[in-house]
């Protein structure tokens, strides 16, 4: 049987939509839900709903917002292998991943629960005689927030957290492959106090996207996704005069230097190639091999990978689930099939991995001798494939990250502090990781790349976020005496 998923609009539920989706769980290859796709007119019931409460949210005391957050976490937390279970059955990841992507999430919801700090102004008393000059924070108003398949539970909660807690409403579309974890989410957050009309979610495809985008009362977009449609969001979100955030695609280098324990880099090589099956956008795609170590790197590397235990997400024991879709999994095999035509030299094909019978499977692939032109360097794969890139030296490899149009993340394994040292003064890339991997920044910073993995001015979560979901007012006062007053036209000064 499938599932009849639905909107959330106000605290109700609603099946509109001119047209549906098919969500499947990708384990099995079989469909397990219908979801709707919201209209024009679905989503302006969304902002409807929404305009309509955000003031009284706004007016609604600092501590008692705080609460709300507070009590969303302890709801989280004591059912968290139940939202675990909801990410797995339609994404695809092992259920000890969704757990991780949940505290992910909720170091956000931590960071949120401390908006009496974060919300605080600036204050200049005698600015000019007798007069006082304060910053003070407010909400956008409405805003929109259009979030990925690949961290159903996270990424919603590192937007719509900081958004709720500074006051907005928001307009949540989740990935329509992955529909349910956003409506977890939401019905936690009525569970834990928040007012109806606050968090609304609809569901749909690129009619629903454009719809947000072109809404007047929708003041602010935030995107996660591939760069095509970032870049796309970005423009149209801006040229509606819209304040946006769009995170785009990336192909994160870890760079291996001839001093490093080549253990240690194959075992983070293998953790972050493969983790979720590649489906991240911090995940590491190219293993950049410093010097005369690439041979033993690469060797070292293929030992590891015929232990990761390729099955459902939910048995016990699987080191990595299925592509999210038939169609995903078949372009990352082509790929792979054409790596080899270009010269590459396909060292494990994960096509020939120990695969389950049913469901989008496909295994970690490891391709070695791959140069920047080839459709395996060049492209975002988003999948289970680890290319190496063989340089000379430091700078070579330095060139070559800088040279790629995505700066997402990057790593570098060393035993030399100074090298590192130069590594993160030299690298064009929004985030770094010395001897980390997956240098994802805790709660208490903010995430984002540059280049074409970022359009906008702001990063994602942490104190940016902030930024991005208040307007500042600046506020200049006087209480001049009745003798004091005069007619002066002269421009004001100190």
């Amino acid at each position: 049987m499938t599932e009849k998923l639905y909107h959330l609009i106000g605290g109700a539920k609603n099946t509109d939509g001119q047209s549906t989706g098919q969500v499947f769980n990708p384990a099995t290859g079989k469909q397990t839900g219908q979801v709707p796709f919201a209209s024009v007119s679905t989503v302006e019931a969304a902002v409807d709903a929404a305009e309509a409460a955000q003031p009284g949210w706004r007016a609604t005391g600092m501590a008692k917002r705080a609460g709300v957050m507070f009590r969303l976490r302890e709801i989280i937390v004591a059912r968290k292998r139940e939202l675990a279970g909801v990410i797995t059955a339609e994404h695809g990841k092992v259920l000890d991943d969704a757990a991780g992507e949940i505290d992910r999430g909720l170091e956000n919801v931590e960071f949120c629960a401390g908006l009496v700090h974060h919300m605080k102004g600036e204050f200049l008393e005698q600015a000019a005689g007798g007069v006082d000059v304060s910053q003070i924070r407010q909400p956008v108003g409405v805003v929109g927030c259009i979030t990925p398949f690949n961290f159903p539970a996270m990424v919603p909660l590192w937007m719509i957290t900081t958004a709720i807690a500074a006051g907005n409403a928001v307009i949540l579309k989740p990935s329509e492959k992955v529909p349910s974890a956003a409506l977890w989410i939401a019905e936690a957050f009525r569970e834990a106090g928040l007012p109806d009309g606050i968090l609304n979610v609809v569901h749909g495809d690129k009619e629903t996207v454009e719809a947000i985008l072109e809404e007047p009362r929708i003041k602010a977009v935030s995107f996660v996704g591939s760069t095509p449609i970032a870049k796309s969001i970005y423009t149209t979100a801006a040229a509606n005069g819209k304040r946006v955030q769009a995170l785009g695609g990336a192909k994160n280098h870890m760079v291996v230097m001839p001093d490093a324990d080549l253990d240690s880099a194959a075992d983070a090589a293998i953790s972050a190639g493969y983790g979720s099956a590649g489906e991240r956008c911090m995940a590491v795609s190219v293993l950049v091999a410093v010097g005369d170590i690439a041979d033993e790197l690469v060797d070292k590397v293929a030992q590891r990978m015929g232990d990761i235990r390729v099955r459902n997400g939910v048995e016990q024991g699987a080191d990595m689930g299925p592509i999210v879709t038939e169609v995903s999994r078949d372009r990352i095999e082509s790929i792979v099939a054409g790596a080899a035509e270009q010269d590459a030299t396909v060292v494990v094909d994960g096509r020939e991995h120990d695969l389950p019978a049913e469901g989008f499977f496909t295994g970690p692939t490891l391709v070695d001798n791959v140069t920047p032109g080839m459709a395996v360097y060049d492209e975002e794969i988003f999948g289970p494939v680890l290319s190496v890139v063989r340089v000379e030296s430091y700078d070579e490899a330095v060139a070559l990250i800088n040279s790629s149009r995505y700066a997402n993340g990057t790593a570098m394994f060393t035993r030399d502090g100074r090298t590192a040292r130069q590594f993160t003064f030299d690298i064009e890339v929004g985030m770094v990781g010395i001897n980390v991997p997956i240098p994802v920044p805790i709660g208490a910073f903010s995430f984002g790349g540059w280049k074409d993995s970022l359009f906008g001015d702001t990063h994602m979560y942490g104190p940016e976020s902030f930024n991005f979901y208040t307007r500042r007012k600046v506020v200049t006062e006087r209480w001049p005496l009745p003798s004091e007053s005069q007619i002066n036209l002269g421009f004001p000064t100190n």
